[in-house]
């Protein structure tokens, strides 16, 4: 196979609120943290244990300013992006490193009261893709259907 893929899928809280950064031409960036856990019971002592890991989101322009409206600590919300490593040098002259998720798409999966958030935004069209706690089952019939009303 000689193609490559980087994608990234995350179901998490957020760590903070939005940092909004705007730069001249009206571009915008967005960042924030958000938590995913992983929970196991450890077999010698019995006792749940949690795992929490930190991922640095990105979210630009449009997007970055649905996600400041909208988005606030502890909501939670499904990102899809690809993942990027940055590096700098400290004010300490050391290189620091990061690695980044750059969001593509995104769902808020946290219910708003009364308010009628957008569910959902993408930079790539992805519209036909079924976005994660977005599924409605269909109600259920409360008669049962008749025999003799078969469409042929």
């Amino acid at each position: 196979m000689s193609g490559t893929l980087n994608k990234v899928m995350l179901i998490g809280h957020l760590g903070d609120d939005v940092k909004m950064h705007y730069f001249e031409g009206g571009n915008s960036i967005g960042r924030f943290p958000i938590a995913t856990n992983e929970t196991y019971t450890n077999r010698q002592t019995n006792e749940k244990v949690t795992n929490t890991e930190w991922h640095n989101i990105v979210v630009r322009n449009k997007a970055a300013e649905v996600c400041e409206k909208y988005l606030k600590k502890g909501d939670k919300i499904y990102v899809e992006g690809r993942l990027k490593n940055r590096s700098w040098q400290g004010e300490d002259g050391n290189m620091r490193y990061s690695t980044e998720v750059h969001v593509t798409d995104f769902t808020f999966l946290t219910p708003r009261d009364g308010a009628q958030a957008p569910a959902s935004s993408a930079g790539a069209p992805s519209a036909s893709a079924p976005s994660a706690g977005a599924y409605t089952p269909p109600a259920a019939s409360q008669e049962a259907p008749d025999e003799d009303d078969l469409p042929f």
